[in-house]
């Protein structure tokens, strides 16, 4: 029989890649996105071989519908960025934590055979332990951070007393083609793509001495296939490359000038996944090095064209809330 899906945030940067992988699969493919960042054309290449619905999955009353005989819910819709979720809690908290509820309560009634939970890595804060494993002290920084940690709380409440089959995967810095070019600044590699286009020089906080695990889409991707594969259930797994490079090593790769503009609170100088837990466990292994996935994105960079080149002066202005409440001298 033919494994249905259904992925939210499915017109995504992640969630795009997930469609690819798993029509390859053969597996029937239902997307629900409200496309409020993802974007119909990271689906035009497949979009006759699945479903669109066009929806918010906190007000949309034919959910029920749409998970009729799904196998798996892949849940990837979700508020990122920092910024706005220190602006806009509120926002954040009705799509991040109330989104995932009604989504869970829908899933009760469907008997799916597997929930997949798209958390973050954010939710460790600033690690004490390198590389970090699941078991580190849970210490968010923002509400962005804390909204996907209580999503991640709802999904195992629900796995272990409604019984859905659910595993949540913390990423770490997913990177690679299609990633987010719209919304408030934020993501480094959408940043620097669209500066290397206009020739601008790279903003680079701090010194560039802080390290990322930053990890290729498509690996992402197999991890979350994995996991929906799987026979494990109430499982929280991280994703991330197992690797740490500096930004200033990213730089090199990417080739270009850079300005220093200061560093900001609440932001860890090593982000570094212990994976030995999704390696033992899902047989899963990260395959695409931080040299290949820069070559990779350089080959499709005119997808940031469009996207905002920040400057220094406009980064100090957009991100005057993130020092204002997050900056512990003040």
């Amino acid at each position: 029989m033919t494994i249905k899906a259904l992925i939210t945030g499915g017109a995504g940067f992640i969630g795009s890649h997930v469609v690819d992988l798993l029509v390859s699969e053969n597996i029937e493919v239902t997307v629900l996105d409200n496309f409020s960042t993802g974007r119909l054309s990271n689906l035009n290449h497949i979009k006759s071989k699945i479903t669109i619905h066009q929806c918010d999955i906190r007000t949309d009353d034919n959910l029920d519908l749409y998970l009729k005989d799904v196998d798996w819910v892949i849940h990837l819709a979700a508020l990122a960025d920092i910024v706005p979720s220190i602006q806009n809690p509120k926002e954040y908290y009705s799509v991040n934590v109330n989104g995932t509820f009604r989504l869970l309560e829908a899933c009760v009634k469907s008997n799916i055979s597997k929930f997949i939970y798209a958390a973050s890595s954010s939710c460790y804060g600033i690690p004490e332990i390198f590389p970090t494993p699941e078991t580190a002290k849970i210490n968010p920084q923002y509400p962005y951070a804390l909204t996907k940690r209580l999503g991640e709380e709802l999904v195992m409440h629900w796995s272990k007393v409604y019984k859905v089959p659910s595993i949540s995967l913390r990423f770490f810095n997913v990177y690679g083609p299609r990633s987010r070019t719209s919304g408030t600044y934020g993501a480094v590699f959408g940043v620097f793509l669209a500066q290397k286009l206009a020739k601008k020089p790279f903003t680079v906080v701090g010194d560039g001495s802080q390290t990322r695990d930053f990890t290729f889409v498509t690996d992402v991707a197999k991890g979350i296939l994995k996991a929906a594969k799987s026979n494990y259930s109430n499982k929280i797994y991280n994703l991330g490359s197992g690797k740490t490079v500096s930004i200033n090593y990213l730089i090199e790769l990417l080739k270009g000038k850079k300005v220093n503009i200061p560093k900001r609170p609440g932001e860890p100088e090593i982000t570094f996944a212990n994976i030995s837990k999704i390696q033992r466990e899902l047989n899963w292994e990260p395959t695409i090095s931080i040299e290949e996935g820069v070559n990779l994105i350089i080959k499709n960079i005119d997808y940031w064209k469009n996207a905002p080149v920040w400057t220094p002066n406009k980064i100090k202005a957009e991100t005057k809330d993130w020092f204002k409440f997050l900056d512990k001298n003040n």
